[in-house]
């Protein structure tokens, strides 16, 4: 099957009501074991790659090559490849010409991922990267608000974007009225908002209440802008078995909380369509890896210690899909190429001002 962009499949899961995850990967392998999960439950997928994957360690060529051989290897569950947290046009631009089906124009931090950037900014650069990709078909999510924690007032950093200082409270909720003004000024696919989560693996100090993670944010952007997709990033749950799991075998993970899955579970009734997870991912890798290399010390086949991550991270990923909803839905989605993708933009039909008026 061909790549799918992501408006096509967020249009798709917000009519039935699920939410879709979104698996960030660097490698064939962490690829493959997220399609096996994906074909087992019938599911649809989004893979995403960092910058930093892009320029540093992968390289656009390597990782649309996987993408494009995985969607031949398992043609019955739609894959859209998104670019996660671009700061400027060129990394946004350079994405969709090299094969991205998505990518995210993270206009509220400036260019260098670090600094917080205004309004009017994030509206003027976000505008013009929604309406190139729009010419070609391709989906944009922007992102409004600053990710970061409510306990800390600091932001965790992940491949290179992460807000650093200290940050305002207002800078940590999105408002949903200016939220509204954004999607009509940008004409974004999605829109990625600011609840209390963060990168990483640290984001509470202490099982989350609505104190430091703001579901009810979530649910009044919802009610001002009902038909928009809405984006939780920063949405690893941080399970405390992978955590025992790392630390049983040799790692030193303090104690820490992620974004419960129950909780997520409530902002996708908000609305909430595409969820990032990456550390939970590592993490299954990681420690299912570790354990390997504990029990099996006279082994030295790298594949023997990737096929233990890989059986761990499937497990983890299918789960994901299951209580989501996406489970189930991957055949009956038809694609829709991006050249006809782009007539349908230009025929107003995928003119997402109307959900702000």
């Amino acid at each position: 099957m061909p790549l799918i962009t992501l408006r096509h499949l967020l249009d798709y899961a917000a009519e039935h009501g699920f939410g879709v995850p979104a698996f960030n990967i660097s490698n064939m392998e962490q690829g493959l074991a997220i399609m096996n999960a994906a074909q087992a439950c019938d599911a649809p997928v989004i893979l995403q790659a960092s910058l930093n994957v892009r320029r540093k360690y992968a390289g656009d060529r390597m990782i649309v090559s996987i993408v494009e051989a995985l969607a031949d290897m398992y043609p019955d569950n739609p894959i859209c490849l998104h670019q996660d947290h671009g700061h400027d046009e060129q990394a946004c631009v350079s994405a969709i010409s090299a094969g991205f089906t998505s990518a995210m124009m993270d206009g509220s931090l400036m260019a260098d991922g670090k600094t917080p950037a205004s309004f009017a900014h994030n509206v003027d650069i976000t505008a013009r990267v929604a309406q190139i990709a729009h010419w070609t078909g391709a989906s944009i999510e922007g992102e409004l608000g600053v990710l970061g924690s409510l306990e800390t007032g600091e932001a965790g950093e992940e491949d290179g974007s992460g807000a650093t200082g200290k940050l305002e409270h207002d800078q940590l909720l999105t408002d949903p009225d200016q939220a509204a003004e954004f999607v009509a000024a940008t004409q974004v696919d999605a829109l990625a908002i600011a609840c209390g989560t963060s990168h990483g693996a640290y984001k509470f100090t202490r099982k989350p209440d609505g104190e430091i993670l703001a579901i009810s944010q979530i649910e009044a952007i919802h009610n001002r802008i009902p038909d928009t997709h809405l984006v939780m990033h920063g949405s690893s749950s941080v399970p405390q078995h992978l955590q025992d799991l790392i630390n049983a075998s040799g790692g030193d993970m303090p104690q820490t909380w992620g974004v419960p899955v129950e909780e997520i579970e409530r902002g996708i009734r908000y609305g909430v369509r595409k969820v990032n997870i990456d550390t939970d991912c590592r993490m299954a890798m990681s420690g299912a890896m570790r354990r390997f290399a504990r029990e099996n010390s006279k082994n030295f086949d790298p594949r023997a210690f990737i096929q233990a991550g890989m059986a761990e991270l499937e497990a983890l990923v299918r789960d994901r899909f299951e209580r989501f909803g996406a489970a189930g839905h991957g055949r009956k989605i038809q694609p829709i190429s991006l050249p006809d993708m782009a007539r349908r933009y230009a025929d107003g039909a995928l003119d997402p001002r109307r959900v702000a008026a």
